[in-house]
């Protein structure tokens, strides 16, 4: 009789990792090897660059430098998660039709341009002697040293995966769910877009989402009552030892316009963000009021943010929507942090969270990078005596 794989769970006596109650950061956690019958298991670690972007419905330029947001210079990621919102208009037409696969495509090209792109600027020149002379070849690596895991558009939420191509081989069942909330409950010009993967032993998770608008005091309770839809809503395939919801998942990570507003008078707020006084606009911002409430994400965890509010802008300019006496706004629209990174769960460090500097939209992309325990499954050193030499004798 063959036994079936071991799936670690946090719950198991024989746990990949065990984790302070006060800080469950990987820098607090003491990783084990620990064995059964068949497998020892053990845990390595893997970066991940996470964005989020609200497009506000501008299409791209074909000549957009994607370089500095993907921050491909500086970064050591190994998965790439990218998630955007508005990537077509929120208009009648785009709402009845979920995809626009030539804007997701033209979203992918560009990525796979800029993580790519640093390929050329490593080859290195070789000299190669063939007998008196000496003729330069450069060393070329792989020409896809990223490549597209999954992706997936519905209206306007968009969001892809990328993996080091030596990664590929690792990472196991790829899965969408798409959940749709605003105009008449499940059309999707709200809603969420999540993907699902494994990688070696280890679940991941990754919601995109946008959630409803508004800016009147009591609006954050349509944002809360969006993001548990999208907790309940979400399921994936059945497959056999694999989560079908979102919080069964290992590695848990929440990206998108969440769209929580700063509970302060309009002229409060600005005075304030004009002094750069982030940490009083953010004792009332309302993510981290619903948070602390216990009315909305329970449980999951947030960097503490150290950037300007990433909403709303005045087009191709860095004024804060309404503050330009000379431009007359249609609505108001105060400043905030619209734009967030949230996570769940063990396993998990955030060693960055910030925000970039682009014009190209209303909102500012933010960015997060993480360090994620990976757990790793071999086969025991019984298992592989078997499997080179066989049963022995007395166990047959």
């Amino acid at each position: 009789m063959v036994s079936q794989p071991i799936k670690a769970s946090p719950q198991s006596s024989n746990r990949a990792y065990s984790s302070s109650k006060k800080d469950s950061s990987i820098a607090q956690e003491t990783f084990e090897y620990y064995s059964t019958s068949y497998f020892s298991f053990s845990c390595t670690k893997s970066q991940l660059f996470v964005g989020s972007w609200n497009i506000g419905g501008v299409s791209p330029p074909d000549n957009l430098n994607l370089d500095d947001f993907l921050d491909t210079k500086n970064s050591t990621a190994d998965i790439y998660v990218i998630g955007f919102q508005e990537i077509v208009p929120l208009n009648p037409a785009n709402i009845l039709a979920p995809e626009n696969s030539n804007l997701s495509k033209k979203w992918n090209s560009l990525i796979q341009t800029a993580l790519n792109k640093r390929i050329v600027t490593e080859d290195r020149p070789q000299k190669v002697e063939i007998g008196e002379t000496q003729r330069i070849y450069p060393l070329k690596k792989d020409s896809s040293d990223f490549k597209c895991v999954i992706s997936k558009q519905m209206v306007g939420i968009f969001i892809t995966v990328w993996a080091r191509t030596e990664l590929h081989g690792y990472i196991s069942h790829p899965s969408v769910s798409c959940v749709g909330c605003g105009i008449l409950g499940r059309l999707g010009n709200k809603g969420s877009v999540s993907i699902r993967f494994c990688l070696y032993e280890t679940s991941f998770c990754f919601v995109c989402s946008h959630l409803a608008s508004g800016g009147k005091e009591g609006d954050e309770r349509y944002r809360n009552a969006d993001a548990g839809h999208i907790l309940s809503r979400t399921q994936f395939l059945t497959e056999r030892h694999l989560p079908r919801k979102i919080l069964d998942h290992d590695r848990v990570i929440w990206l998108g316009d969440l769209n929580y507003r700063i509970s302060l008078p309009e002229d409060t707020t600005r005075s304030l963000v004009i002094k750069n006084e982030w940490s009083i606009l953010l004792q009332n911002d309302q993510l981290k009021a619903e948070l602390k409430k216990g009315r909305v994400f329970e449980g999951w965890h947030e960097k503490e943010i150290t950037f300007a509010p990433t909403y709303k802008y005045d087009e191709n300019s860095d004024n804060y929507y309404g503050s330009n006496q000379n431009i007359k706004a249609k609505k108001m629209r105060d400043p905030a942090w619209c734009d967030r990174i949230i996570w769940f769960g063990e396993g998990l460090k955030q060693i960055n969270y910030d925000r970039f500097e682009s014009k190209l939209s209303d909102h500012r992309p933010v960015r997060a990078i993480f360090v994620a325990c990976i757990k790793v499954s071999r086969p025991s050193r019984e298992t592989q005596s078997i499997l080179l030499n066989g049963f022995p004798d007395s166990s047959i």
